[in-house]
C-alpha cells in the first residue's frame, strides 16, 4: 500500500524537486498539493505547484492556502528564488486547475475523512495552513500518522537571520503550535539539507536526461546554486525540501536524535529560532525527531534514479 501524503509547499526550485521526487515515487500516494505563501506570494506558489503537475505529467490536485502568516506580514526570498520562485528555466503557464476549495479545509476534511494514523503531512514551507488546520480543527492532530517537515537548524544557525532558517522564520507562531501539537514530528534543518550539496556532475547528469523533468531540474539548480555557493562559499547548493520525501521513501539515508525543540517567538535577536535540546539538558519532553546526518551518495542516487523516471 501505497503512504497517503499532503505536501504543503510554497515552491521554490527545491520544492519543486522535492515533488517531483513524490509524484515519481510509487511508494507514496500524493493526495494533494496545498500551496502556502513564503519562497514568493500565495499567487505565485499556487501557480508553481500547477506548473510541476504539468511538468510530471500527473493530474493531482491542488489547493491554495493562507496568503500570509498568522500574526506577521509576509517575508518572501526572490532573492534566492527569483521573482516567480521557479526562476531558471521559462515554462508555460499550467493548464492543471486550482481547486476551489481553500487548502485548510482540504487538510481538515481529508483528515477526518481517512483513518488515524494513515495520513502523513510533509510541509515543505512556512506552518501557516498546518497550524491554521490544527487550530480550527484540532481533532485532526490525533489522526496525522507523522508530520515529515523541512525547517529549522540548530548547529547550522540561520539562513535567513543569524540564528532562523527561513520557513520557521516567516511564520514562528505557526511553528510554535505545530511543535506544540503532540503529532509525531521528523524535522530536515539546514544541519541536514547544507550536506545535501549538489554537485556539477549530478547537475549535468539530469541535463543529460534530455527530459523536459531533468532539463528543468538542472536549469533550477543552476539558478539557486549562483545564490548558495556565492553566500556559503561550497561547491554545491543544498537541496533543501526533497530531504522530507528521500525520509519517506529511505529513512536509512537520514540520522538524528528523538530530542525536545521549542520555537522562540518573542527575542528580536533570535526569532523563530529551533532551540533544540540536542544534549538533552532541559529535562524537556522529547517531540520531534531531530535530523544531523545525510548519506549524500544514497541521496542523490535516489534522486537520480526517480526522477529519471518521469
Amino acid at each position: 500500500m501505497p503512504r497517503k501524503i499532503i505536501i504543503d509547499t510554497d515552491p521554490g526550485q527545491d520544492d519543486a524537486v522535492a515533488i517531483l521526487l513524490a509524484l515519481a515515487s510509487p511508494e507514496l500516494e500524493v493526495l494533494s498539493l496545498t500551496a502556502v505563501a513564503g519562497n514568493v506570494p500565495l499567487a505565485l506558489t499556487q501557480k508553481n505547484a500547477r506548473i510541476i503537475v504539468d511538468l510530471a505529467g500527473r493530474q493531482t490536485p491542488v489547493y491554495a492556502g493562507c496568503d500570509r502568516p498568522l500574526t506577521r506580514p509576509l517575508v518572501t526570498a526572490e532573492h534566492v528564488h527569483g521573482k516567480t520562485g521557479l526562476d531558471g528555466i521559462p515554462l508555460p503557464d499550467p493548464t492543471h486547475p486550482l481547486q476551489p476549495q481553500h487548502a485548510v479545509d482540504h487538510i481538515i476534511d481529508t483528515l477526518r475523512a481517512h483513518p488515524a494514523g494513515t495520513i502523513t503531512l510533509c510541509p515543505l514551507g512556512p506552518l501557516t495552513n498546518i497550524a491554521t488546520a490544527f487550530t480550527r480543527a484540532p481533532d485532526i492532530v490525533p489522526k496525522v500518522a507523522e508530520i515529515v517537515l523541512m525547517g529549522g537548524g540548530y548547529f547550522e544557525g540561520g539562513n535567513i537571520t543569524p540564528a532562523a532558517e527561513f520557513n520557521i522564520y516567516v511564520d514562528p507562531e505557526a511553528a510554535d503550535i505545530v511543535f506544540k501539537s503532540g503529532a509525531p514530528l521528523v524535522v530536515m534543518p539546514l544541519d541536514v539539507t547544507h550536506k545535501a550539496l549538489t554537485s556539477r556532475p549530478w547537475v549535468e547528469g539530469m541535463r543529460a536526461l534530455g527530459t523536459p523533468v531533468g532539463q528543468a531540474v538542472a536549469s533550477w539548480t543552476d539558478f539557486f546554486e549562483r545564490f548558495d555557493t556565492a553566500k556559503y562559499g561550497s561547491e554545491g547548493a543544498p537541496l533543501h525540501d526533497p530531504c522530507v520525501i528521500a525520509y519517506l521513501l529511505q529513512p536509512a539515508l537520514f540520522t538524528g536524535r528523538h530530542i525536545n525543540v521549542e520555537i522562540e517567538t518573542g527575542s528580536e535577536l533570535t526569532l523563530g529560532m529551533t532551540v533544540a535540546d540536542w544534549w538533552h539538558v532541559t529535562g524537556r519532553e522529547p517531540n520531534a525527531m531531530f535530523m544531523g546526518g545525510v548519506d549524500r551518495e544514497g541521496f542523490y542516487r535516489l534522486l537520480t534514479e526517480r526522477l529519471g523516471r518521469l
